[in-house]
């Protein structure tokens, strides 16, 4: 019992001490606490109503956004504007512009100001930027397609076959050398039958027919003017065999024409070069050149084969294999192999091609049909015009008139001399009568159209990208007049570009332009219409060649003079909206052939720097491209 009462006074006492404690904590101030203990809150949790869990809300439909105009304006120009690109990739140059225009007329003549959403503008930067990125392409290429195209010349592959002697083909061509009449001495020797064998197979066979073909148009000149300056008529076969009778052939190593000059030889038998003419591919001048060369050569080592020698690889070289052997003669100097390999290979060519053209039934050559030569006439004209409005006045193709006159390395007759200009035969006076409406001064730029049936001045106009208004200027036409067939007009033509002063301006960034081969400083100078001394400046060059020369630098110039009495400045076609009209939305303004961004500067009452700053710059114009033209 004892220990029982003691276990309970034990256990009052530290209930006494537990509460005394209690209450002692909870009246400290929270100040005192120590920090509280990272334990998660006990969340107490109603009980839910008697009757019951409230139904779920049902979902509420997402708010529908509202059109966006601007979106849908540019999504139907980027439309039109990706089916332009499509067209124009696939060679439909027409469709691809409707597309542009399309797309540029939706961002500018729609619904929506251009003004007034940032990205109405954006989308027509970017549709104009692409179009003109395009029109500079086809610009250049149509330039490029211009340029005059150089032919290969067959004695670089013809030089380089191997072929074996056939013994019968041998046999058979020594009986022929024989009978036939020449006065060329021929002989037949195992690379002479090398030849033969070589012309006799299908890739051979292609190149002497085709030249057999082509020699057609210029055997009686190239005979009568062999016969007047006393050289063999066999040597006819040294131009078929060096350049197919191309007059534009040119040769690996820069030899040139139907006769393969190179350019000191040319200047010594007065062939005279220059940026617009190259007389190398004149093919009666230079007939008459490789005649007197050859005669000259036959004078020198008295045998027409070591001549040919010479002709092909330089009387040094000829002179230098006679004295080192001590034989003036080929087949001795062949043997010994003193002679260049191709001059070695050159001689039995032209032997090879003369026995089979002089026996084309025993070579099967009996059935090539050579050309007719092109009858022409002649004007000596001493102003620059170009070929494609010569074409015009004499109802010729473009193309004719470059093969009448192959010495022409442009399409435009050379300044500050006088050429004489062949036309096809009967067209002289009828070119005379047409050229005399022309000024002088626009000879390079302007046409001349014959009226179809159905044309109007604003069909005309629309084909060379000029106006009705000046077309009709320039004819004493009434602006509303109607054409007759057959007759002719004139259609006036602006400059495209303009030479620079040296005092001119120019754009600060200079434009790369990759060097293509033929190319020397004068005639990129006069393709960018910059001088060449500036050429030379940017690039620290000091003649006129660019050999080694991968790249060259040109500022283009940003301004150019304009002429103040030609019509086409005097008469721009209008577009579509005004300054005046639309002071807060940009102009977009189609540049046409001629127009210079001084000129379509002043049309708008702006300035050439306000027409640089919002055209990213531009320092140069092509025909096509769509400016954008604000208040200055």
């Amino acid at each position: 019992m004892r220990i029982a009462k003691l276990y309970i006074l034990i256990a009052m006492a530290l209930a006494a001490v537990w509460a005394s404690t209690a209450c002692s904590t909870a009246q400290r101030p929270s100040a005192l606490l120590p920090p509280a203990q990272a334990n998660a809150p006990i969340l107490t949790v109603s009980s839910p109503p008697a009757a019951g869990p409230k139904p779920p809300e049902p979902p509420q439909a997402e708010p529908q956004p509202k059109p966006d105009p601007v979106a849908e304006l540019i999504a139907q120009a980027e439309t039109e504007y990706q089916t332009g690109q499509e067209n124009y990739k696939a060679g439909n140059r027409e469709a691809a512009q409707q597309n542009f225009d399309n797309a540029l007329s939706l961002l500018q003549n729609g619904p929506l100001e251009m003004s007034s959403d940032a990205r109405l503008l954006v989308e027509f930067d970017h549709v104009r930027e692409g179009v003109n990125s395009l029109e500079m392409q086809a610009s250049q290429e149509a330039e490029s397609s211009a340029d005059q195209k150089s032919e290969p010349a067959p004695i670089d592959e013809t030089n380089e076959i191997a072929f074996p002697v056939d013994a019968g083909i041998k046999a058979k061509a020594e009986a022929e050398v024989k009978a036939t009449h020449s006065d060329l001495p021929l002989m037949m020797t195992d690379p002479v039958a090398s030849f033969i064998n070589y012309f006799s197979k299908p890739r051979g066979r292609g190149v002497l027919e085709r030249a057999l073909t082509r020699g057609g148009g210029y055997h009686d000149m190239i005979e009568r003017v062999l016969k007047e300056e006393g050289v063999p008529g066999e040597l006819i076969y040294l131009a078929q065999a060096e350049s197919g009778f191309h007059p534009t052939a040119l040769s690996r190593a820069g030899a040139r024409g139907m006769w393969q000059f190179m350019g000191s030889r040319a200047r010594a038998y007065d062939l005279n070069r220059d940026r617009w003419v190259d007389e190398r591919q004149d093919p009666e001048k230079s007939t008459r050149a490789a005649a007197h060369h050859l005669k000259d050569l036959y004078n020198e080592f008295g045998d027409w084969y070591l001549a040919m020698a010479a002709y092909n690889s330089g009387p040094g070289t000829v002179q230098n294999a006679v004295k080192r052997t001590g034989y003036a003669d080929f087949w001795e100097l062949y043997k010994r192999n003193v002679l260049p390999r191709e001059t070695r290979n050159y001689v039995p060519i032209i032997l090879a091609v003369t026995i089979m053209a002089k026996n084309p039934s025993q070579y099967g050559l009996d059935e090539v049909v050579p050309d007719k030569p092109i009858p022409y006439e002649s004007v000596k004209v001493d102003y620059s015009v170009n070929l494609r409005l010569v074409a015009d006045c004499v109802d010729a193709s473009t193309e004719t008139l470059q093969d009448l006159n192959p010495s022409l390395l442009r399409l435009t007759t050379p300044a500050g001399y006088t050429f004489e200009l062949h036309l096809p035969a009967g067209t002289k006076d009828q070119y005379l009568s047409a050229i005399a409406s022309i000024p002088p001064d626009m000879r390079v730029w302007w046409r001349y159209h014959k009226v179809a049936s159905g044309d109007t001045l604003a069909s005309v106009a629309r084909s060379y990208h000029a106006t009705p208004q000046a077309i009709a200027q320039a004819n004493h036409l009434a602006p509303n007049a109607s054409l007759e067939a057959e007759s002719g007009l004139i259609i006036p033509l602006a400059p495209g570009k303009h030479a620079a002063s040296e005092g001119g301006s120019y754009a600060r960034h200079a434009t790369p332009y990759k060097v293509r081969k033929g190319d020397t400083v004068v005639s990129v100078a006069e393709n960018f219409g910059v001088p060449a001394a500036m050429v030379r400046r940017w690039n620290q060059l000091k003649g006129d060649s660019l050999a080694g020369r991968r790249v060259l630098y040109v500022h283009l110039p940003v301004t150019a003079k304009a002429n103040p009495t030609h019509p086409m400045l005097a008469s721009k076609s209008k577009p579509t909206k005004t300054l005046q009209a639309a002071k807060t939305t940009p102009v977009h303004h189609k540049v046409q052939q001629g127009e210079t961004l001084y000129s379509i500067a002043n049309y708008y009452k702006t300035t050439v720097a306000t027409l640089k700053r919002d055209n990213g710059n531009l320092a140069v114009l092509r025909p096509g491209m769509i400016l954008l033209v604000r208040e200055p």
